[in-house]
């Protein structure tokens, strides 16, 4: 059962941060409401008010810049990403995983800074953001500040911004010719059993493994980066680094605290996350040809 509260509809940023000084524990931040309210229904918290993020102007604003760097407000819905020019243009890839969010209600009306500030390990975009070394802009009353995406999930539902900050932005420089990437899930459920993503940085004559990034969610407490497997590839001409994929998808898979719940044991995901490393370097390899 969903008990009374008020909803407060600040102006602006520092607004809404200085209202959530003033509530204290009794307030929290609103926006999609998509995983808030069903805990809220739940019983599991209790807000008497809630700060609607939503209709502070330009909080939702997805833009390029003129220094190459795609921003994505706060406040913008998975569908919004969706559809976007700019991301079509500039981030495709991020298109095709917001296609597969959860269900068109969650798309229609979640937003991707709720998504990220929820921690809920099983973000896809959380893991995606993660090979594009993004950052995410937090604004309280008294200042912003950048935090890289690889620092900012501490655990489950845990993040490093802290109570009176709000996600204005997320931040990243889309990927040059030289690059392309690959996002694999795999679930039965909504929620995804893992996810691997992975961009792949070319030399010049398409040959050599220049740079490489993966980034594995959805089995443990939050999404991180394989830094051991990129190790293994990284420099590599592109036959030898097929000889030695098995080698990194399994250092992908051992640097990971994978947890057994509903969506498959830890075993299981383990196993898995060897399989879906490789037909990623696979399938973000071939867009080269």
């Amino acid at each position: 059962m969903l008990r009374p509260f008020e909803i407060h509809q600040p102006e602006d940023v520092r607004g809404a941060s200085a209202l959530l000084g003033q509530y204290g524990e009794d307030a929290t931040f609103y926006a999609g409401g998509t995983e808030l309210l069903l805990v809220m229904k739940e019983g599991l918290v209790r807000y008497r008010h809630l700060i609607d993020l939503k209709t502070i102007p330009g909080l939702n604003t997805i833009s390029y810049d003129a220094e190459g760097w795609v921003r994505i407000g706060g406040t913008a819905t998975h569908g919004e990403l969706m559809h976007h020019e700019i991301v079509r243009r500039h981030v495709p890839i991020l298109t095709n995983v917001e296609r597969k969010v959860a269900n068109v209600r969650v798309r229609n009306v979640g937003t991707i800074g709720g998504n990220l500030c929820f921690a809920e390990p099983h973000s896809d975009p959380a893991t995606l953001f993660l090979v594009f070394d993004a950052e995410v802009e937090l604004t309280s009353q008294h200042a912003t500040r950048a935090v890289p995406m690889r620092e900012f999930f501490v655990g489950p539902f845990e993040t490093v911004r802290q109570p009176d900050e709000v996600l204005t932005r997320i931040r990243l420089r889309p990927w040059g010719d030289r690059t392309h990437g690959a996002y694999m899930k795999f679930g039965i459920h909504e929620r995804p059993t893992l996810g691997v993503a992975l961009a792949v940085t070319l030399g010049g004559a398409h040959t050599t493994i220049e740079d490489i990034r993966i980034a594995v969610g959805c089995v443990g407490p939050k999404p991180q980066r394989a830094e051991a497997a990129e190790a293994v590839l990284r420099g590599l001409p592109l036959a030898d680094a097929e000889r030695r994929l098995d080698e990194a998808a399994t250092a992908a898979a051992e640097g990971l605290d994978a947890i057994s719940d509903l969506h498959g044991s830890a075993e299981y995901k383990t196993e898995m996350v060897k399989v879906f490393t490789r037909r990623a370097f696979r399938d973000a390899v071939v867009r080269f040809q």
